[in-house]
């Protein structure tokens, strides 16, 4: 049988555009595998990984031009969007090559014989070493940032690992042309284009996750797709590490204060994050609780105006669309749910960013009104009106694991008055970044960063933003009474590489 062709849609007219690839065939994926598992012995080199990082950075942005305009073909982002993703990920790479340069994230810590201990200390000697190869899954709303070469990609190679990624299909075209570009600046420094793989089909990653050559997953995705992934690759016959980012709802509390002192600068802000990249950032807060009363009236106001002169939005693909079309209906559907803006198709190709509320009793307790509890993914937020701090807090109970929570408080309650620090403590469990008086829309590559939190936000504790996220793919080993001329030179009392450690209990900088 004929390999399925692999075609780029143009999500603004649901056409065909071009042929660019077949599916893979399980053959086909463990060739590609088994040639990314071959190429461990390039990457040991740090200074040519970090030389390689920063050579794709830059043959990225020299590429941009062509690499947004295909970008923007196959997922109607913007080139304005797309251009800042496309910088953001390049900056990503030489972030990466400059901690694979200070080599910090080896973990390196030497300990002299100490016969005095009880029990006596051995001479050991510890740090952190690639998994091996990383299959990583693309996601769909971030071409760049989280796809071919984004956070899970750079991360692995800059720990050392090989990486097969497979490609999402709704941008297979731009797939091919950044792995091409990878591959070229791998080149320039011995390393063989094969390691960095790409496979593209449904069938391909099913057995992308089984193959016994592959050490680790990242995935970036749904619930659904992501728990099936993550399943299988614990119940292979050796399970491996799968760190998933799969939902996230990014509840916002809004206190009484906040909105009586600032309703319509809080009412516009959300407005720009929920309809921020129509609605399909996975940071987009989907639950809002705001105060009954004139203050949250106040604020449902300033809302409704600024989302309804928000422009219909095309979606990456039309069984998105048909999804985000089919959600917000079932869920203005349910009792007392009502619609000041009525979120829905837009056109043929489009949609309409709009807003739901509910009071918020409807959601302290299991029942029908679950569904607004769950992602929806597009431009839609609910608004869950409260009476009371119990409601707050009984909501806010039931919520699963977020990517992100955020409080808007007054300024007092900023400044420590009113139980802003409760509502913070609240919001901790829930969440792996929270913030006060911001939008969780936009995640910094920074050193600080985390983009994580509990299930089913991520399946790992891990961060795929940020330097620890190299983390994910290193695993740590200890050399007992090693001869010191057959230990890794990292671990050699003299330290040549000048690596920061900890030296019997001492750390050196």
């Amino acid at each position: 049988m004929a390999a399925a062709p692999v075609w780029s849609v143009d999500p603004r007219t649901g056409k065909q555009r071009e042929q660019v690839a077949v599916e893979a065939t399980a053959q086909e994926v463990d060739a590609v595998v088994r040639a990314a598992h071959e190429t461990r012995g390039s990457l040991t080199d740090r200074a040519v990984r970090a030389a390689f990082l920063r050579s794709a950075a830059d043959r990225l942005q020299a590429a941009k031009d062509t690499l947004v305009e295909v970008a923007d073909a196959e997922t109607a982002l913007g080139p304005v969007r797309l251009n800042g993703e496309l910088a953001r990920t390049c900056y990503q790479l030489r972030a990466f090559a400059d901690i694979v340069d200070e080599g910090a994230f080896l973990d390196v810590v030497v300990d002299h014989p100490d016969d005095t201990a009880t029990p006596p200390v051995p001479d050991l000697r510890r740090y952190k070493v690639p998994l091996g190869v990383v299959a990583v899954y693309s996601a769909s709303n971030f071409p760049f940032a989280f796809s071919v070469v984004g956070g899970d990609t750079a991360s692995a190679l800059a720990a050392g690992n090989p990486v097969v990624v497979k490609s999402h299909p709704d941008h297979p075209g731009l797939s091919e042309l950044v792995a091409k570009v990878v591959r070229t600046a791998a080149a320039e420094h011995g390393i063989p284009a094969s390691v960095l793989g790409l496979v593209h089909g449904f069938d391909a990653g099913v057995e992308l996750i089984g193959h016994p050559l592959v050490a680790a997953a990242g995935f970036t995705g749904s619930i659904r797709g992501g728990r099936a992934l993550f399943d299988a690759a614990a119940a292979r016959p050796t399970p491996i590490p799968f760190h998933g980012e799969l939902g996230s709802l990014n509840p916002v509390v809004v206190t009484e204060a906040a909105a009586a002192e600032r309703a319509e600068a809080i009412g516009t802000g959300l407005a720009g994050s929920m309809t921020m990249g129509v609605g399909q950032f996975c940071v987009k807060p989907g639950l809002v609780l705001v105060p009954s009363g004139a203050s949250g009236d106040g604020l449902l106001k300033s809302l409704t105006d600024a989302v309804s002169d928000t422009e219909a939005g095309v979606l990456l693909d039309h069984r998105m669309r048909d999804d985000f079309v089919a959600g917000v209906a079932e869920r203005a559907a349910l009792p007392d749910v009502e619609s000041p803006v009525t979120p829905g198709a837009g056109g043929e190709h489009t949609v309409s960013a709009g807003f739901l509320t509910v009071p918020a009793a409807r959601l302290t307790a299991a029942g029908t009104h679950d569904l607004l509890l769950e992602e929806c993914f597009g431009p839609v937020t609910v608004v869950a009106r409260y009476e009371d701090d119990d409601e707050v807090r009984a909501v806010l109970s039931r919520l699963p694991g977020n990517l992100t929570a955020t409080v808007q408080l007054s300024e007092g309650e900023a400044a420590g008055e009113g139980r802003g620090g409760e509502i913070l403590a609240e919001l901790t469990p829930l969440a792996g970044r929270v913030l006060v008086n911001g939008w969780p829309t936009g995640v910094a590559v920074a050193p600080a960063q985390h983009h994580g939190g509990p299930y089913p936000a991520t399946t790992s504790t891990s961060t795929s933003v940020g330097g620890t996220a190299i983390e994910r793919w290193l695993r740590p080993v200890a050399y007992q009474n090693t001869p010191a001329a057959l230990l890794p030179v990292e671990l050699r009392d003299e330290n040549e590489p000048g690596l920061p450690r900890r030296f019997n209990g001492r750390l050196e900088r």
